[in-house]
């Protein structure tokens, strides 16, 4: 089973984790993810959505972007079983029709095997009511369940005992 343990995890990135590098509120939770993404302790998943979403960012945010190591990152394209999901989504209730880009990220991670999506998307992602009901639509489509966190969730505490 050790084989297990020595995969990277697969981490799909939102839109708002890249903002939240420079947000004063965040950067303290995101700062240290995307040092471990640079040290190549996850595989990035990187969709069309996201980059689609940057194109408006600001000149620094789209800097942190492209200095991402390539070995570390896979692109995710857009395409119509992640578009059908994601309307899905939507068709269920379990968000409301603004959301569809935010419905897309879920689904591109969800058929594209993410471990986790990250985000600090609190009102349409990291909720707990949304969460469910993603997975539930999620495993009636025959995937498996997404875990959705936010960067927090990835800190690493030394272990001073």
């Amino acid at each position: 089973m050790h084989y297990l343990y020595s995969m990277k995890q697969r981490l799909y990135i939102d839109t708002s984790v890249f903002g939240g590098f420079f947000d004063e509120e965040f950067s303290e939770f995101t700062r240290p993810l995307f040092e471990r993404l640079q040290n190549g302790e996850f595989k990035l998943l990187f969709s069309a959505v996201t980059q689609e979403e940057l194109n408006s960012a600001p000149e620094r945010v789209k800097k942190l972007v492209t200095s991402l190591k390539v070995e570390n990152t896979e692109f995710t394209e857009t395409n119509d079983e992640a578009v059908e999901l994601a309307t899905q989504y939507i068709a269920e209730r379990v968000v409301g029709q603004t959301s569809f880009a935010d419905c897309l990220h879920i689904a591109l991670a969800t058929i594209n095997h993410a471990d986790y999506l990250i985000s600090w998307n609190f009102k349409h992602i990291v909720n707990v009511l949304r969460i469910r009901g993603y997975n539930a639509i999620n495993i009636k489509n025959g995937y498996k369940e997404l875990e959705i966190r936010s960067p927090r969730d990835f800190m690493t505490y030394e272990d001073n005992n």
